[in-house]
């Protein structure tokens, strides 16, 4: 019987795997939690408002302008066409000199952005078009007194939306 007798004692540390498993698993716990506070802090958390109980407490004003559209019997027909954006207005009541539409990220607070239209005349408003990431945006329209507001839902893939304030959720 042929015995062969390895003598381990000129193998090096380094050249075994199991010191690399050993230390490799803590450091690639560490790089990944360092690249999550990186991220953390690069990227702010545009979900949570700083004032959500005054938004809380404002929400029964919100649905009053709701309901004083609904009074109205507004509707509105916005035309998305390139840099521009026209709305036409109907209901009882008189017009205001401008309208104000919030275009408003369902999840990225820091997207959201606001056009003022100013009257054309005979219900017909104009106003710059801003530029927009694709998808799926909310359309908050109202007058610059806050007395009414029409909401909707618009996909930057349409051409035109039509609002009315019965049809509001």
């Amino acid at each position: 019987m042929n015995t062969r007798v390895i003598d381990t004692s000129n193998v090096r540390w380094y050249r075994e795997p199991w010191p690399w498993i050993l230390f490799g698993l803590p450091a690639t716990v560490v790089v990944a939690g360092i690249v999550t506070l990186v991220i953390a802090i690069k990227h702010e958390d545009g979900l949570v408002a700083e004032d959500y109980y005054k938004q809380g407490l404002a929400i029964n004003r919100v649905l009053e302008r709701e309901s004083h559209a609904t009074a109205l019997g507004l509707s509105a027909r916005l035309m998305f066409s390139g840099k521009r954006l026209r709305a036409s207005f109907a209901g009882s009541g008189e017009f205001p000199d401008a309208v104000i539409v919030r275009f408003v990220h369902p999840t990225r607070a820091g997207e959201d952005r606001e056009v003022v239209l100013t009257a054309l005349g005979s219900g017909w408003y104009e106003g710059d078009m801003p530029a927009l990431a694709a998808g799926r945006w909310r359309l908050h329209l109202e007058d610059a007194g806050s007395t009414w507001r029409l909401t909707g839902s618009w996909n930057t893939d349409q051409q035109s939306l039509a609002i009315s304030a019965a049809a509001a959720p």
